[in-house]
């Protein structure tokens, strides 16, 4: 049941209506709209019944229906008469113009009995509706215009003016409604032919009834009317147009119908009943594509109907009637195929350079590339293009031919290949495309040159090393290709050396191995340069240089010589003293040098077979021999003393010297190469001023020698031999000094208690493992060695 429209705002329509007659047997009367909300008053039964509201209690009054649902109920303090549950017209009194519903109220005291009659007023809350959803009528295509068809009835549960009102018919170009009302009978309907009606042109037509009832606002109920054209063949065979055409998509399934033949024929029976050929197949053969339907006249698809191979198809039709002598009708059916875009375009590559130079100008045709679609029209148009970004393009030629050119700048050593994707895609719907993947080989040319990993390198070779060793592997990396990446390598020699580079070392010209031909010596040469040279064997051929800084590490390979007076070797040397001689008196002085440098010329002295009495000591870096002691009778009168002069190097290397010291009574019998030096050290003496003098000049000449080096390290030309800090000065326990810099350091070593002093200074490594070594000896020699002090970093 519909639902109920909201009627709630006008109220109740209350028409009671008494009978002038006895209480017992007068009938009141209300009305009621269906649908209304319980508790919905629907009349003053109390002032109806002429009882007041003091009276009302009292007597009882209670309503009584007949029926399983208690509709309305009376209010027994206000006597008003509501409405006890919803109502439904419709279900209460189907298919009836009145409905009402009979009720009693009972009076107990007195008690009376009273009838009431309640009228249901029906609302629209009902749509017009059909037994079916879709009906379908059959109707012959040789039907002539006025021709009636009766249409199924709508049914409205509503009664009066909510009933139905009206039919109406979908707008269309064959039919019309019309629609007969009578005072007895209900609203019904008939489809009529206005237009007479062809099979071939629409076989099927579909209309909408529409069923209006008279409710505000109205309601309505829809009907399908599916109309089905019959065909009928009652004339002579006479097509019913002297050319069919049909389309047809190409690749259409097989046993699709494409048309059905009509033809008329004014006969009956067997001479209207007619039979469908092809005729005059000539070369083409209408059986090999399509198939026709005897009976019916229908043609469907038999074969591949392919656009590429055929556009259109002219068949020639015969309708024939069963007659004697049979009577035949001749017709054309041209069939037109449809192009579908099943075709996809196809790529034909035409390779012009097998490789491309990377110094390819822009411009420089690579291939030719052609791309042909089959299908026509639009489905044909083909637009060509490169997916991936290449520095490569395509140049239109003419229409769907195209030239694959260089766009860019090439470089092998960033990209040796492109794999370029190029994609041809028809403007069909939808549409198809191919891919074709071009392979371009980018050939190497001589652009780069061999580049070593560092511009300079520095060896450190050991003296005294194997003749034929590789002192240093030099490796230099081309970027190109093949012969233009295949490195050679070659020495170039630098004016700086005094000694031809081809005597000392040599390289091999394809693995870079420096071989020494020559075993170094450090105190004839420290360092020498060269450069290597990497050239490729490109046309032309390009090379690099590298410079080569060589330097030759000292070993500890001399052992310390004795300097004058005490140099000759297997000789006994005799120094005297005074029986008086004090504690700490001065006999000799030891002196000798090293040729080695740094750590290995770093000499020490010691006693080493004293004999007789512990009577003197030597100091260990000065070389000085004194007394430990005052002289006694018990003491011997010579004394020998072997003095081993021992370097720092590993292994140490040593000399000795043998002296006897003899004791004598006299002071004036005492011989010897220092005459002035005095006996006692109690006060200050001249040999104290001496001390003095001679500490103050070696400090002026440690400082001029410091100031003339420096000057001359500044002025050098080579980069690498010019890197200096701040000078450091720092003293030792032993009492030496030590002199440094960023990349020198010098250990000054001198004594203060003579008048003979050594001055060495030990340099940091030069270059910066390397140490220098610099010796001032009382004036007598000057040398200058190096040495390395840290040995593992020396070339074993």
């Amino acid at each position: 049941m519909a639902a109920r429209p909201q009627f709630d705002y006008l109220g109740i329509l209350l028409v009671p209506l008494l009978c002038l007659c006895d209480w017992s047997s007068a009938q009141i009367s209300y009305s009621v709209s269906e649908e209304l909300d319980k508790g919905t008053a629907v009349g003053n039964l109390a002032k109806d019944l002429n009882l007041n509201l003091q009276e009302l209690e009292s007597t009882g009054l209670q309503i009584n229906s007949g029926y399983k649902t208690q509709y309305f109920d009376v209010d027994r303090k206000t006597g008003i008469l509501f409405v006890n549950e919803r109502i439904n017209r419709e279900q209460l009194c189907p298919n009836t113009v009145k409905c009402s519903l009979n009720i009693e109220a009972i009076l107990s005291h007195p008690r009376t009995l009273r009838r009431i009659e309640v009228n249901i007023i029906d609302i629209n809350d009902n749509s017009p509706s059909f037994l079916e959803e879709i009906t379908t009528i059959d109707i012959y295509e040789s039907s002539y215009p006025g021709e009636r068809y009766p249409l199924p009835v709508a049914h409205d549960a509503d009664i009066g003016s909510n009933s139905i009102k009206s039919y109406k018919l979908s707008p269309n170009e064959h039919f019309s409604l019309d629609v007969q009302s009578s005072e007895e009978q209900s609203l019904s309907a008939e489809l009529v032919l206005q237009k007479a009606l062809d099979r071939e042109t629409e076989a099927v037509i579909k209309l909408t009834l529409t069923a209006v009832d008279g409710g505000k606002p109205p309601r309505s109920g829809t009907l399908q009317i599916i109309v089905n054209v019959i065909d009928v063949n009652d004339n002579s065979p006479l097509f019913s147009k002297p050319l069919y055409k049909v389309q047809v998509f190409e690749n259409t399934r097989i046993g699709t119908a494409l048309l059905t033949l009509s033809a008329t024929d004014l006969d009956d029976g067997v001479n209207g009943h007619i039979l469908y050929t092809f005729t005059e197949r000539g070369r083409f053969n209408p059986n090999d594509k399509f198939a026709l339907n005897i009976e019916s006249g229908e043609i469907t698809v038999k074969g591949n109907i392919d656009y590429e191979e055929n556009q259109a198809y002219e068949i020639r039709v015969q309708a024939r009637d069963k007659g004697t002598p049979p009577r035949s009708a001749h017709g054309k059916v041209l069939v037109e195929v449809i192009d579908l875009n099943d075709n996809a375009p196809e790529i034909t590559v035409t390779s012009l350079l097998n490789t491309v130079n990377e110094d390819a100008k822009t411009g420089t045709a690579i291939a030719l590339v052609s791309v042909l679609d089959k299908d026509g029209g639009k489905n044909g148009i083909v637009h060509c293009e490169i997916e991936n970004k290449t520095p490569f393009k395509l140049e239109t030629n003419y229409k769907n031919y195209y030239s694959l050119v260089v766009d860019g700048s090439l470089d092998r050593e960033i990209e040796s290949q492109y794999n370029l994707t190029i994609t041809a895609t028809d403007e069909g719907t939808p549409a198809l495309s191919s891919v074709s993947v071009i392979t371009v080989i980018v050939s190497d040319v001589n652009d780069n040159s061999p580049q070593f990993t560092e511009p300079t390198i520095n060896v450190y070779v050991s003296e005294n090393g194997q003749v034929g060793r590789v002192i240093k592997t030099v490796s230099a990396v081309d970027a190109d290709f093949g012969q233009n990446g295949d490195v050679s390598y070659s020495l170039l020699d630098s004016n700086t050396n005094s000694v031809p580079l081809s005597t000392m070392v040599n390289i091999n010209s394809d693995t870079g191995d420096i071989v020494n031909l020559q075993s170094f010596n450090y105190e004839e040469l420290k360092t020498f340069q060269f450069k290597v040279q990497a050239t490729d064997s490109g046309i032309p051929p390009l090379s690099s240089n590298a410079t080569v800084n060589v330097f030759i590490l000292d070993e500890n390979d001399n052992i310390p010589g004795i300097l004058a007076p005490y140099s000759e070797h297997g000789s006994v040397n005799s120094e005297n003293i005074p029986y008086s001689a004090e504690a700490g008196y001065f006999v000799a002085k030891i002196r000798a040098v090293d040729a080695d440098s740094g750590y290995n010329a770093l000499l020490s002295y010691h006693i080493s077979e004293p004999k007789g009495t512990n009577l003197f000591r030597i100091g260990t870096s000065t070389g000085e021999i004194r007394t430990k002691r005052r002289m006694s009778d018990n003491d011997l009168k010579t004394h020998p003393l072997v003095v081993l002069v021992c370097d720092n190097g590993e292994p140490s290397l040593s000399a000795t010297v043998s002296i006897d010291v003899v004791v004598v009574e006299n002071t004036g019998d005492i011989q010897t190469q220092f005459r002035h030096v005095p006996t006692k050290e109690e006060s200050f003496s001249d040999l104290n001023l001496y001390l003095l003098i001679a500490i103050v000049s070696v400090c002026v000449i440690f400082l001029l020698s410091l100031i003339s080096l420096i000057a001359v390290k500044c002025h050098r030309t080579d980069g690498s031999f010019s890197r200096y800090g701040a000078p450091m000065i720092t003293t030792h326990p032993d009492g030496s000094w030590s002199y440094s810099k960023s990349t020198q350091q010098y250990d000054v070593c001198f004594s203060s208690d003579t008048l003979k002093s050594d001055v060495v200074v030990f340099p940091a490594p030069f270059p910066p493992v390397d140490a220098e070594l610099i010796s001032i000896n009382g004036g007598d020699t000057f040398s200058r060695t190096q040495t390395l002090p840290n040995k593992d970093k020396a070339n074993q």
